[in-house]
């Protein structure tokens, strides 16, 4: 009784162990689970606010702080200015004071004066022209230092920029309109009989050129190109500061309106049939010209206002005169958002997540939320026209020098890095690995296999920054003369193993048993080196006696990319360090499968290769699959190695002499420097989605073609 109840009291604990371990497992099983869950969720998550539209929302409308009109309404709500035309010949500088909109600065001149209002590069700037015709520039000044009690400013001692309109012109003037630009100032004013354009060079404004239009036509003044747009009918005529002709567009229908953004890349116009066309500048033969890069349709009867684009988004808001605010990407012409506004509008300004849209007598602000909604699926994947390129292409440009630039954040130049350095190293792995493989797996003795396998799968444990490194640093600098002698000892390599196999296993007969297991390691060994020497020896001469150049700088000069940094070399790194893992997977499938179908075989009368064609091979199919998947999955997913072995140049080109840039070594580069929650930051994360989709489908077919494996291996 005494040992049964020791014997059930061991038992119990046990169970009792047992159970606590299961538990244990189970709850860090689930930790694991939940980890998982929340880190795909957080990454969908953070890419999810591309495909929500923007959402605009109603802040608060403000009316006129005194008797007059808006003129312009800057970033009020982060301490810039409201510019109000008074009627006492004042313009009055309002700014948010305890949440109301109050004047303390005025800018106030005699009568004969007339004053306006103009901005430039997301600046303000008051306008004073003399009754004579002397033309001031008046900053607006910034707000650092509340004023405490009204002050009248005196643009004589504020002026940024002057320059003189003959008097003769300026008395019969009946409109005027002024463009301010990096080199040159453009000055529009309308007489009775003629318009008059005067060019002001701003490094010096005694430079002036002027020159006269008739008054049928229109002007669209684009000073930072050194050219104005005319506008007769339905045909634009583009001319520059000296009214030389530089090229001319003919439309399809009239124009009804057109304007320009900031630096004067891009001009929008309106025609008759009731669309709105993009006109994008690029540089053909040293002249500037523009090209049609898109064109969106409006309401019928609906006419634009004004337009503001945005500084650093490709946003464009523009408000139409049916009380109508469109937010469009400015690459794909998309329109994410059309929203009703409450007041008639004359002007819009665009600043961060904030639009301002004023009329006379009040302004909306307008807060605009899920901004990331901008990047439309055209303007991510479909070519574009981008400013300054001649032709719809794919380019990732992410970063720019100044603002009001557009972003190209193109996927495809990525998603064909990543596709040509995975498959050009598959296409180096499969036929070393594969030929390892089936080396190890079928032709080589037990004890030649068991000491190779673990030596070889070792070698996946090798870092894949060691890999990158030594192809950088060593590999690199030898391409130009040993790039195609790699290429070509790594594809023929399969073979030259296969024609080793079959002549050694006549010489290992004639031996006795430990020469046999010597020439076994040796004659393999001593036949790779000697083919390595042949190819680097020979192969680059021969290659290029054929082409009849002297060395791989010819291919470097044809893609303007170095040699050392092709994709090429790329593929060859990431072949080397995706071999070992699918050498492992295939070696397992061939030799897992049953001796009983290799006996059989011989039976019947098969040769050894009729037998690995025919038998071994089929059945070992699936698990040959999965490996050859797997390691497309590891070369799609890599990071150092592309990282550190290309130039990281998004092109999107198959040309294997050009350079590229993978979606993992973007995310390396760019996401440490993208701010967070802005469009870059989720594209980036949009990025990372596919990669991540990408690996896992691919990774769950493979597994699945595993199974399979089993299951054959099993029934066998």
């Amino acid at each position: 009784m005494n040992v049964a109840a020791q014997q059930a009291s061991i038992l119990k604990k046990r169970y009792r162990r047992d159970t606590i371990a299961r538990y244990v497992i189970t709850v860090f099983g689930f930790i694991v689970l939940l980890t998982m869950v929340t880190l795909i969720w957080h990454l969908f998550t953070e890419a999810s606010g591309l495909v929500k539209s923007p959402e605009v929302n109603l802040q608060h409308e403000v009316t006129v702080p005194k008797e007059g009109k808006f003129l312009y309404v800057g970033d009020v709500s982060n301490g810039q200015a409201a510019l109000v035309a008074g009627p006492a010949c004042e313009i009055a500088i309002a700014r948010m004071h305890n949440d109301l909109l109050a004047v303390r600065e005025f800018i106030r001149r005699p009568c004969s004066h007339t004053l306006g209002a103009m901005t430039s590069y997301g600046k303000a700037y008051v306008t004073d022209i003399s009754g004579s015709g002397q033309v001031r520039l008046l900053p607006v000044p910034s707000a650092s230092k509340p004023l405490q009690q009204s002050q009248l400013l005196e643009p004589s001692l504020a002026s940024e920029i002057s320059f003189a309109l003959p008097a003769e012109i300026w008395e019969q003037q009946q409109g005027w309109k002024l463009s301010l630009g990096e080199r040159w100032i453009t000055m529009q004013v309308v007489t009775p009989d003629k318009q008059i354009i005067q060019w002001i060079n701003r490094s010096n404004p005694a430079h002036i050129l002027r020159h006269e239009y008739t008054n049928e036509q229109g002007i669209v003044m684009l000073p930072d190109t050194g050219q104005i747009m005319l506008i007769s009918g339905r045909t634009l005529t583009f001319v520059d500061q000296h009214n030389q002709r530089l090229h001319q567009l003919t439309l399809e229908h009239n124009v009804t309106w057109a304007d320009t953004i900031v630096k004067n890349r891009s001009v929008y116009i309106a025609q008759s049939d009731n669309t709105l066309m993009r006109l994008s500048l690029f540089n053909q033969a040293g002249i500037l010209r523009y090209q049609p890069a898109f064109t969106l349709a409006l309401r019928q009867h609906e006419l634009p206002v004004a337009i503001a684009a945005h500084a650093s988004a490709n946003g464009l808001a523009l408000i139409t005169n049916q009380r109508q605010l469109l937010l469009v990407n400015r690459l794909s012409g998309d329109v994410v958002q059309r929203s009703s506004l409450a007041i008639q509008p004359n002007g819009v300004s665009w600043f961060d997540a904030r639009v301002y849209v004023y009329g006379a007598a009040s302004y909306l602000t307008l807060n605009i939320s899920n901004m990331g909604g901008l990047a439309t699926f055209d303007s991510l994947f479909a070519p574009q026209i981008y400013e300054g390129y001649p032709s719809a292409d794919h380019i990732w440009q992410t970063s720019s020098a100044t603002d009001f630039q557009e972003t190209k954040m193109n996927l495809v130049p990525l998603l064909i890095g990543s596709l040509k350095a995975s498959t050009l190293a598959l296409m180096i792995a499969i036929p070393l690995a594969f030929g390892a493989a089936v080396y190890t797996a079928y032709f080589a003795q037990p004890r030649v296999r068991d000491s190779m396998k673990p030596t070889i799968e070792m070698l996946e444990a090798v870092p894949s920054v060691l890999i990158g490194f030594i192809a950088a640093i060593w590999l690199a600098p030898l391409a130009e003369r040993f790039l195609f002698s790699f290429a070509v000892f790594l594809v023929t390599l399969p073979v030259i193993l296969m024609l080793i196999a079959l002549v050694q296993h006549r010489i290992a007969e004639s031996l006795s048993g430990k020469l046999q297991t010597l020439a076994e390691v040796l004659f393999p060994t001593l036949g790779i080196l000697l083919f390595g020497y042949l190819c680097v020896t020979w192969t680059p001469d021969l290659l290029f006696s054929l082409l009849g150049v002297d060395d791989f700088t010819f291919f470097a000069n044809a893609s303007d990319v170095p040699v050392g940094k092709t994709t090429i070399l790329v593929a060859i790194a990431l072949g080397l360090a995706i071999s070992p893992s699918i050498y492992s997977l295939a070696e397992d499938a061939i030799s897992g499968v049953p001796a009983s179908l290799r006996q059989a075989s011989y039976a019947l009368g098969a040769t050894r290769l009729q037998t690995l064609h025919r038998v071994v091979l089929k059945v070992a199919l699936p698990g040959i699959v999965a490996a050859v998947m797997l390691g497309f999955g590891r070369a799609f997913g890599e990071t150092m190695i592309v990282l550190m072995v290309t130039g990281n140049t998004p092109i999107a080109d198959w040309d294997l002499f050009a350079g590229l840039r993978a979606l993992t070594a973007n995310l390396a580069i760019e996401l440490p420097e993208a701010e967070v929650g802005n469009i870059h930051y989720q594209v980036l994360f949009l990025t990372a989605c596919i990669l991540f989709s990408f690996t896992f489908v691919v990774n769950t077919l493979a597994e699945l073609l595993r199974q399979r494996l089993r299951k054959v291996a099993n029934y066998g």
